[in-house]
C-alpha cells in the first residue's frame, strides 16, 4: 500500500473536500455543448459556478525533484488541480510529467536532465548518426519500460492506487495521457536536425523511423489506456481544455518542413494515430499556416491547439480550423479579441481561457 506524507495527505484531503460535484458537472456540460457545436457566442470561455481557495500551502515542487520521486510528482500535479479549483476556468487533470523525451528514451536515447535551477522538464540527446537510426529500426519495437517508460507506468499505478482512496478526486480529476509527442517530433528528437537532410537523401529510412515511431505510440498508449481508459466522447488535457477524441499529437517539428513534405512524411502517420484513437487534437508551436490546409483534411481531427499566432497568417489558420468546424483550443485571447470582426467570426468554434 502506498504511504503518503502528512503534507501530501493534507493536500489531497483539501482537494477532495473542495470539489463540488454539481459545479464540475455544470462545467463539463458547458464544454460538451461547445464541443457538440451548440455554443453560439464569439469566444468560448467556460466558467465554474463556484471556486474555492486552497486550504493548504503550496510546496511548488521542483521538476527535478518530481521526476525522481513518485509522491513529489503527484504533489506537483495535484497542486495544479488545486489551483484550477481557485479559478473560474481550468480543467481538473494531471499526467505523468516526464517531458518530451519519453518515447525517444524508450527507443534508447540518452536522457538529458536540465539544471536544477531551470525547473524545466527533461528531454533526450539525439542518437548521433544515421547508423544508430538504422540499428534502432532493425531492432523493431522496444520494451515499453525502457527509459522513462518504467517511471511513467509505475507512476500511473501509483496514481491509481492513491485515487482509489478519494471518491471525488477519482470521479472528477482526469489522468490524461503522457507526452508521447507525435511521429515526426519523435523522429527529430531522436535523429537530430540532420533528419531534414535525410528527407532528401534517404527518404525510405525516414519513413522507416516514422513507421516505428507510430507503432510505438500506438502500443504505448494502448497500454496506458488499459490503466486509465480514455473516454469515448470527451477528454481533457493540459489543465486547460477538453476535446473530442482520444489523443493529442504534438507536431512542433512540422514548422521546419514544407506543406509538400508534411504531406509526404507526416500526414500518413498523424492520420493513422488519429484514426486509431477515435480522433483528437494536434498541437504545434511556431508557424503552421503553410501546412494547416493539408492537416485540416485529416479525418477525425477535431481541434488545433497552437501558440504564437503572431508567427502565422491567422486568416489561413482560421479558414482551415474554425471555418471548417475544427475547434481552436486554448487560443490566445488578445488575438481572438482583435480578430473578432473577421468575416464570419469564429462560428462558435474558438476557445480561450
Amino acid at each position: 500500500m502506498v504511504k503518503l506524507s502528512k503534507e501530501t495527505t493534507a493536500l489531497l484531503d483539501d482537494i477532495e473536500e473542495r470539489i463540488d460535484p454539481e459545479t464540475e458537472k455544470n462545467y463539463f456540460l458547458q464544454w460538451k455543448d461547445f464541443l457538440d457545436g451548440k455554443f453560439k457566442g464569439d469566444i468560448f470561455t467556460p466558467k465554474r459556478n463556484k471556486t474555492s481557495a486552497a486550504g493548504v500551502a503550496y510546496r511548488n515542487v521542483n521538476i527535478n525533484d518530481a521526476i525522481g520521486d513518485y509522491e513529489l510528482m503527484l504533489v506537483s500535479q495535484m497542486e495544479g488541480v488545486s489551483r484550477a479549483l481557485e479559478r473560474p476556468s481550468g480543467t481538473l487533470d494531471i499526467r505523468c510529467n516526464y517531458g518530451t523525451g519519453i518515447m525517444t528514451s524508450v527507443l534508447g536515447a540518452k536522457i538529458f536532465v536540465m539544471p536544477y535551477q531551470q525547473n524545466t522538464l527533461p528531454t533526450t540527446y539525439p542518437v548521433g548518426s544515421v547508423d544508430e537510426i538504422r540499428k534502432i529500426i532493425d531492432k523493431g519495437l522496444p520494451q515499453l519500460k525502457n527509459g522513462w517508460g518504467k517511471q511513467v507506468f509505475e507512476m500511473g499505478e501509483f496514481i491509481k492506487e492513491v485515487f482509489e482512496r478519494y471518491p471525488k478526486i477519482s470521479e472528477y480529476v482526469s489522468v490524461y495521457h503522457p507526452d508521447t509527442q507525435g511521429p515526426l517530433d519523435i523522429c527529430e528528437l531522436l535523429w537530430g536536425s540532420d533528419i531534414f537532410y535525410s528527407m532528401y537523401d534517404e527518404p525510405e529510412l525516414v519513413h522507416g523511423m516514422l513507421r516505428l515511431s507510430t507503432d510505438l505510440c500506438t502500443e504505448f498508449l494502448e497500454k496506458w489506456y488499459n490503466l486509465f481508459p480514455v473516454s469515448s466522447d470527451i477528454n481533457s488535457h493540459w489543465g486547460s481544455f477538453m476535446y473530442k477524441g482520444g489523443i493529442v499529437l504534438r507536431n512542433d517539428s512540422a514548422m521546419n518542413i514544407s506543406a509538400d513534405f508534411y504531406r509526404e512524411f507526416a500526414l500518413q502517420y498523424d492520420s493513422e494515430l488519429l484514426a486509431h484513437f477515435g480522433g483528437g487534437v494536434v498541437h504545434f508551436c511556431g508557424r503552421g499556416d503553410h501546412y494547416i490546409e493539408v492537416m485540416s483534411k485529416i479525418p477525425g481531427l477535431t481541434g488545433i491547439n497552437m501558440s504564437q499566432p503572431h508567427l502565422n497568417d491567422m486568416e489561413k489558420i482560421y479558414a482551415n480550423t474554425v471555418d471548417k468546424n475544427i475547434k481552436l483550443l486554448g487560443f490566445n485571447r488578445k488575438t481572438a479579441e482583435k480578430d473578432l470582426t473577421r468575416n464570419g467570426g469564429f462560428g462558435g468554434n474558438l476557445h480561450s481561457s
